[in-house]
């Protein structure tokens, strides 16, 4: 849930690196349950997956931004490839968020798996309602249809029709912070940014070139 820009939701929002600074996003890997991860691009392996985010984030091992000032073809192919599918992501999310109201409210109060259920259960219940009307979707650009439809998703509605919170205290298991502080370090590492930003203009044009010679031998 950190596509969506949270300083246009109005007063008293945080702005993206305070989210971040706040969010769980990372725990599991912090907490060592999160699958093992291993890719190999440009003929280098990297042992972490990572977020396609926009400038505002920091040059993170974990986050992959699109180049501000592309000056080669290669870059701008890239860029464009980056930006494209990080605006899907947002585009979706922004379509979950005006059908169910619930993902709009605050969330600080429920502990984070009971988040990962609540989404879970809405993308479940939004892909059903999508195959069972699939037909009516010709055309559709507006996800604040859906808010339309349903009074109670306006934005800046603060009802909270008798829901139950549950707290949970703090955020990371009780482990070896030897273990700890290198795994955020990894996280944080902005040579293996570079490194993988790097490798991926590599992939991206290597692709796009089998692709074009394939075509032309055809």
């Amino acid at each position: 849930m950190h596509w969506v820009n949270p300083a246009e939701n109005g007063i008293g929002s945080c702005n993206g690196i305070n989210v971040l600074q706040r969010s769980p996003v990372f725990d599991d890997l912090l907490n060592g349950r999160a699958p093992q991860v291993q890719f190999d691009v440009n003929g280098n392996t990297y042992n972490k997956g990572y977020y396609l985010t926009d400038g505002i984030y920091p040059k993170w091992a974990t986050f992959i931004d699109a180049i501000t000032a592309p000056q080669t073809h290669k870059q701008r192919l890239f860029t464009q490839r980056q930006e494209s599918a990080r605006k899907d992501v947002e585009c979706a999310f922004g379509v979950l968020q005006a059908r169910f109201a619930m993902i709009r409210k605050p969330t600080l109060a429920w502990s984070v798996p009971m988040l990962w259920k609540i989404m879970m259960t809405c993308i479940i219940i939004y892909n059903m309602i999508v195959e069972d009307e699939c037909d009516t979707y010709v055309d559709y650009k507006d996800p604040q249809e859906f808010a339309q439809e349903q009074p109670g998703n306006v934005a800046g509605s603060s009802s909270l029709n008798g829901i139950t919170f549950s707290v949970t205290p703090g955020r990371y298991d009780n482990r070896n912070f030897t273990t700890l502080l290198p795994t955020r370090e990894e996280i944080g590492d902005r040579h293996i940014d570079m490194s993988l930003k790097s490798d991926l203009v590599e992939h991206m044009r290597e692709k796009v070139w089998k692709l074009l010679c394939r075509l032309i031998l055809e």
